[in-house]
């Protein structure tokens, strides 16, 4: 362990300050860039623009009809939103969840903390989003497809965060220094969230969004 973490921090030597990031990605898209040039990209795969407006796609998506949002924050994508056109009553829309969760578990591109995210059989989904306000959600993460660029990028902007040195590392305890390698692991993971989420269109009707999240995008408040 204490080769790989000191590999790891030699590994910022070579580092450049542009280096590019290993970002989530939709249909093999980055999602990344202008919102322009993902309406392009995302029309290149068969989507096209809604009648009444051209921003939101449309198309089929996993064996589902569905609509397109692409979210930007300071003229950068960083989230694109896929959301069922069909609606769905409480039972359907267990099934839709549980299939969509399936999927994702024996998907070899990611990983999940929490084991089971399904839908209990006997869960009166109406009456918990009605009464409880409980909110339906299943959270994966895209595997790292990372060159050692990307890799030297990623640790170096970790430390920064937390304002480590390389120098400062290498005296830490093995405990310590092999926190850190898991940290960054569970960092890298995180910046790649797919997760969907069960709305309510109206009474007794439901429909599920997909998110893909590119968090390297994602405002963190500075611009407050």
């Amino acid at each position: 362990m204490k080769n790989l973490i000191l590999a790891a921090m030699m590994i910022l030597f070579a580092t450049t300050a542009n280096a590019q990031k290993d970002v989530t990605k939709f249909l093999g898209i980055p999602v990344d860039g202008t919102k322009a040039e993902m309406i392009q990209k995302l029309k290149a795969k068969g989507f096209t623009s809604l009648a009444y407006d051209s921003e939101v796609l449309e198309g089929e998506f996993n064996g589902e009809k569905v609509n397109i949002h692409i979210v930007t924050n300071n003229n950068k994508v960083y989230r694109i939103r896929v959301s069922d056109q069909a609606k769905r009553d409480k039972t359907d829309i267990r099934i839709r969840f549980n299939n969509l969760c399936y999927q994702f578990e024996h998907n070899g591109n990611y990983i999940f903390l929490k084991e089971d995210q399904s839908i209990p059989q006997d869960e009166e989904i109406f009456y918990e989003m009605k009464y409880k306000d409980k909110r339906y959600e299943a959270v994966y993460y895209q595997n790292p497809v990372m060159d050692s660029t990307m890799r030297s990028n990623a640790i170096l902007e970790y430390l920064s965060k937390y304002n480590f040195t390389v120098e400062q590392v290498t005296t830490w305890s093995e405990e310590d220094k092999t926190k850190l390698l898991l940290d960054l692991i569970l960092d890298i993971y995180s910046k790649k969230s797919v997760w969907f989420t069960i709305h309510e269109y109206s009474y007794g009707k439901y429909f599920i969004s997909m998110y893909y999240d590119n968090e390297y995008n994602r405002s963190n408040g500075e611009d407050l």
